[in-house]
């Protein structure tokens, strides 16, 4: 946002930032509030503390202080972000808007062994490992509006093991390592007791491939597509189970057991059965057109089945939908989801959730290339948590003005919703 862009909108920020104020508990802090908005939404080529303290007119080292030792309530102030979005942007109760939960991962490359969570681990950002900062987020998608509602630190294990390192950093002594998934579900129970209501949920296989992760969205009575990698195993017949009891050594110990039949079929990877499962190799591919505003057309093939997966103990257990979809344009590419919904919906809805997963790594790019959210170059956890939630709130803030400059309101009129089940060979996704 250039510096015209940016005067034009002042008005609007002051009046925004007011909906803040209860979440500082003194006037000196609650002043910085606008002072480090304003310089996410600059036009600045680097958004750390510095150049925004130097082009506000501020002394760097109070900007520091407010972002890293002054009292005020980070978790309010990312809980009122929430509530301001269930309210004003899911839509109205006679023009209701499908809206889908996005969970993803995002990382900051980083010198040094300072930075909270800083280590030599994977780094999406640049496709291999790297000296990074990782940060998991949820994010929403409701018709023309998409936001971030959350994000928190990934603290490895490494850290996790070295608590004077943790404790160096500012990281609680209660904050320990988790799985990513493990903290995606905490951020959704945050959202869903803030208001918050998720039509969808939707992820990439570094969640959709942890089973406990799905259970545990299941048991919420939360409907999800989820990208899987192709070695999750799975019947497309169900086989046959039995507890007739058998010995299992000369020693003559009668086993009972739950097992597969003798000469059942063990389960198969999803490539495998793609390659070989009459019941998938043989099925035609469903065309479907998708209708990107941004991307453009594009055009996916899909097959659908029903899936067993097995449990924990090799047996048959969840039952679900087998998405396998191929861009048309980009050969050898095949990929795989599992869907959570009821056996009525359409193929084309759960595609549709599926590809909107895609929004959120716009969301990603926003925020980084016009907000500044890898900038941060501190070296305390409440500084990095601080900078993060932040940022949530110019990003919101940016989203409503977009959507203004639309001649929308909230983000309802014209929002896309799933499409409508066709029969056509060639379907289009709205």
């Amino acid at each position: 946002m250039d510096a015209v862009e940016l005067r034009g909108l002042l008005p609007e920020l002051e009046t925004f930032v007011k909906r803040f104020a209860d979440c500082f508990s003194d006037r000196r802090s609650r002043e910085h509030l606008p002072v480090y908005l304003r310089g996410q939404l600059s036009d600045l080529d680097r958004k750390s503390v510095e150049p925004i303290a130097l082009r506000s007119g501020v002394p760097p080292r109070t900007l520091q202080e407010f972002l890293s030792h002054l009292a005020w309530d980070q978790q309010r102030l990312r809980d009122r972000v929430q509530e301001i979005v269930a309210a004003e942007h899911l839509g109205l109760a006679e023009r209701p808007v499908c809206s889908v939960g996005l969970l993803d991962e995002t990382s900051f490359v980083k010198k040094g062994t300072k930075t909270p969570g800083v280590q030599r681990q994977w780094c999406g950002h640049l496709g291999k490992v790297e000296n990074c900062v990782v940060t998991v987020h949820l994010g929403i998608a409701a018709g023309e509006f998409q936001s971030l509602l959350d994000g928190d630190l990934f603290l490895p294990e490494s850290w996790d093991q070295d608590r004077e390192r943790c404790r160096a950093a500012g990281i609680p002594d209660d904050l320990i390592y988790r799985p990513k998934w493990r903290i995606a579900l905490e951020q959704y129970d945050r959202a869903i007791a803030q208001g918050i209501r998720f039509d969808w949920l939707t992820f990439d296989e570094g969640y959709g491939g942890k089973p406990e992760f799905l259970r545990e969205l299941t048991g919420r009575k939360q409907k999800w597509v989820a990208e899987v990698p192709k070695n999750v195993y799975g019947w497309l017949t169900e086989p046959v189970v039995t507890t007739r009891p058998r010995r299992k050594s000369s020693r003559g110990r009668v086993v009972t057991k739950a097992r597969l039949v003798k000469g059942e079929t063990p389960a198969r990877r999803l490539d495998q059965l793609l390659a070989r499962n009459p019941k998938l190799r043989d099925q035609p591919w469903q065309r479907y057109r998708l209708d990107d505003r941004e991307r453009g057309p594009s055009v996916w093939e899909v097959k659908r089945v029903r899936i067993i997966l097995p449990n924990e103990q090799g047996l048959p257990g969840d039952v679900r939908h087998l998405l396998v979809a191929r861009h048309v344009l980009t050969k050898g590419e095949v990929k795989y989801f599992l869907c959570d919904a009821p056996a009525d919906t359409p193929t084309e809805t759960l595609l549709w959730v599926a590809l909107t997963r895609r929004r959120v790594e716009r969301c990603f790019q926003d925020l980084k290339s016009e907000l500044g959210l890898d900038h941060y170059e501190g070296r305390t956890y409440v500084g990095l948590m601080r900078h993060l939630v932040l940022t949530l709130v110019s990003n919101l803030f940016l989203m409503r003005a977009v959507l203004r400059r639309r001649g929308e309101k909230s983000g309802v009129d014209r929002a896309p919703n799933p499409p409508r089940h066709r029969s056509a060979n060639h379907r289009q996704v709205a």
